[in-house]
């Protein structure tokens, strides 16, 4: 499941797509960061999960946002699907290998994303 884009010439895996995604997460502030490897788990819909949260419906939405237009303007990659932008309580980004979680707080301790993956390995990046 490696997907491949162009970044300046060079290739990006998906891992350099995670370290982008972050990345963009952090512009906007996004806050309790957590990448969860999915590579070796039976049946995950994905490579990667990246989950965060925001403290606000706009800051939700910011953070969603300024992913899709950092990884379009940086490796000419849109994602195949955007979800949730409407209440901005959950926004989900789903670029095939990488999905991207954007929650409000009470949202994401509601759903336990992270408790249903635990068995994945898991990053957190310090809030910025």
């Amino acid at each position: 499941m490696q997907n491949k884009t162009v970044l300046e010439n060079k290739p990006i895996d998906t891992e350099g797509l995670t370290d982008l995604i972050v990345d963009s997460i952090q512009d906007i502030k996004g806050k309790n960061i957590l990448k969860l490897d999915l590579r070796l788990l039976d049946d995950a819909p994905a490579d990667f999960f990246i989950i965060c949260e925001g403290d606000s419906g706009t800051q939700v939405n910011a953070i969603a946002g300024n992913i899709v237009k950092r990884l379009k303007e940086e490796v000419d990659t849109l994602p195949s699907h955007v979800e949730g932008r409407d209440f901005s309580k959950w926004v989900l980004v789903d670029y095939f290998d990488v999905i991207v979680h954007v929650f409000y707080p009470e949202t994401r301790q509601f759903y336990e994303i992270e408790e249903l993956w635990s068995d994945a390995q898991s990053t957190e990046y310090q809030n910025i």
